[in-house]
């Protein structure tokens, strides 16, 4: 591969998800990596979106020797409900997109999309090769969505491709209907980062001096698949206990009703540096998700993170790729099965199935889940 252009659906900072990962591991000579644009409504949920809206007007950030980032233009609402809108939506974006190209000097790059809408992109932004990485179940979002529109545009995307990549079997059983070069690739960890909490001296966060143990912890955004009920039960039935919460509410997600709870803290976001620190220190990891087409079909970050600690995990049954790690962790199926589960986790023989954690997180690298990709672009010709 030589040059890559990056339709990301998650800005670059502060907070790496799976796009920053494999692109800051692809063996590509140079990469354009282009934030999500805000729409015009967007301030009007998150007020911190208004600075975003203006953005793109100012230069490239260069995060990477090989590596630069660009804001996006602000679009237009109703983007998932109307396909006339996103076709207006995404002309914007590839003239943004192939301005920034050529100030490069890309002529032919591989072009990377992770969104459904970039289907509408495509066809102006000039590439030798078009790759989908699909993360989510984008059409199971709630808010300004239009179900039918979402798909046809994943339709439209996975068949032009050369290459599709999914993190959830879900996924990919809609996905290989489309396209016989799909393939399934669930998410990784950055290994070495996490795992320091397994091998060194990580001292206690200052806002976790004064928790009170045992610490049932949970890292991520606290979004609506999540399963609160769960951590409700688990909050008034071992008042005892502390629930950590590491992360804020996505715009639409009330939580203030969890903060009657004295036992509950809400520690918001942190620095990616700074969670292995966080997870050491908790006595049990949550991995918990309210059944649904979107906690199905999810690959949580979280998850594979927490494994590289060697902490014990407790986590629901969705999404079904925790249950390949069933020897390892501990799955329970409601909030009463939780309080058991996260007992018998804190009761483990020590060590009984650390090694085990560390060495499937050890597997999932994102490293080797890179790796893999290259080899199957490789094969499907695409370089």
């Amino acid at each position: 591969m030589n040059k890559v252009v990056c339709l990301s659906t998650s800005c670059y900072h502060p907070f790496p998800t799976r796009k920053q990962h494999v692109m800051n591991r692809l063996t590509a000579d140079e990469i354009l990596y282009f934030d999500p644009p805000v729409t015009y409504l967007a301030p009007l949920k998150d007020k911190t979106a208004w600075k975003r809206l203006f953005i793109y007007l100012g230069r490239g950030e260069r995060a990477r020797d090989n590596l630069t980032v660009y804001a996006t233009p602000p679009m237009l609402p109703f983007f998932n409900k109307s396909r006339a809108i996103n076709k207006l939506n995404q002309k914007r974006m590839a003239r943004f997109v192939r301005c920034k190209m050529k100030k490069h000097g890309f002529e032919n790059p591989i072009l990377w999309c992770y969104s459904p809408t970039s289907a509408d992109a495509t066809p102006y932004i000039p590439h030798s090769a078009l790759v989908y990485d699909c993360v989510d179940r984008h059409s199971a979002y709630k808010g300004l969505i239009n179900e039918e529109v979402v798909n046809t545009l994943e339709r439209d995307l996975a068949v032009a491709a050369d290459t599709v990549f999914s993190t959830a079997a879900g996924l990919h059983d809609t996905l290989s209907k489309y396209n016989e070069k799909a393939v399934m690739l669930p998410n990784g960890v950055n290994f070495e980062h996490f795992y320091t909490a397994a091998t060194e001296e990580l001292e206690k966060p200052a806002d976790m001096a004064e928790i009170k143990g045992p610490v049932m912890g949970f890292v991520g955004m606290l979004q609506e698949c999540i399963d609160y009920e769960i951590i409700e039960h688990i909050a008034k039935e071992k008042p005892e206990w502390s629930v950590v919460l590491v992360g804020r509410p996505l715009p639409g997600v009330n939580l203030d009703y969890l903060k009657a709870y004295g036992n509950i803290h809400f520690l918001g976001m942190k620095k990616y540096d700074e969670l292995p620190a966080y997870i050491k220190h908790f006595d049990v990891c949550l991995n918990v998700f309210r059944d649904g087409d979107l906690a199905r079909d999810v690959s949580p970050l979280k998850f594979y993170e927490y494994l590289a600690t060697g902490k014990p995990v407790v986590s629901t049954p969705q999404p079904e790729q925790v249950l390949d790690y069933s020897d390892a962790v501990y799955i329970a199926r409601g909030g009463e099965d939780f309080v058991l589960k996260c007992e018998e986790a804190m009761s483990e023989p020590n060590g009984e199935k650390t090694a085990l954690r560390i060495e499937y997180a050890r597997k999932c690298s994102w490293d080797e889940r890179v790796s893999e990709m290259e080899r199957i672009l490789q094969q499907n010709g695409v370089r």
